[in-house]
C-alpha cells in the first residue's frame, strides 16, 4: 500500500508559478514510476507528466511541454511538479499517482492521491 498526499496548489495568476509537492509513504518509492494527471469540471482526466524511478524516462503531455518540469527526491520519498507560465486553462485538480509503468495512460497507475486545486485567475 502506498499513500500520497498532494500540496502546494493555490491560486495564481495567469504567467504565474507554482511548484506541487507528492509525498509518498508506504511501500518503497523510489522502484515506482510518478505521474501527474489534472482534471477540470466536465473534462476527463488528462495526463500531465511522468517519470520512472530513476529518472531515465520523463514524459509530457502536450499541452504542458516547456512549461512543466516533473522530478523527484527519492530519498525524501517526493515528487515535485513545476509549473510555470501558467495559463487559464491549466486550471483543474492536479493528482500524483505511482505505479510500476512510466506511461501516459490511467489504467497503468494503481495509487493516487487525493489530489489538489490549481486556479489560473487574474
Amino acid at each position: 500500500q502506498v499513500q500520497l498526499v498532494e500540496s502546494g496548489g493555490g491560486l495564481v495568476q495567469p504567467g504565474g508559478s507554482l511548484r506541487l509537492s507528492c509525498a509518498a509513504s508506504g511501500r518503497t518509492f523510489s522502484r515506482s514510476a510518478m505521474g501527474w494527471f489534472r482534471q477540470a469540471p466536465g473534462k476527463e482526466r488528462e495526463f500531465v507528466a511522468a517519470m520512472s524511478w530513476a529518472g531515465g524516462e520523463i514524459y509530457y503531455g502536450e499541452s504542458v511541454k516547456g512549461r512543466f518540469t516533473i522530478s523527484r527526491d527519492n530519498a525524501k520519498n517526493t515528487a515535485y511538479l513545476e509549473m510555470n507560465s501558467l495559463k487559464s486553462e491549466d486550471t483543474a485538480v492536479y493528482y500524483c499517482t505511482t505505479g510500476t509503468l512510466t506511461t501516459q495512460h490511467t489504467k497503468d497507475y494503481v495509487y493516487w492521491g487525493q489530489g489538489t486545486q490549481v486556479t489560473v485567475s487574474s
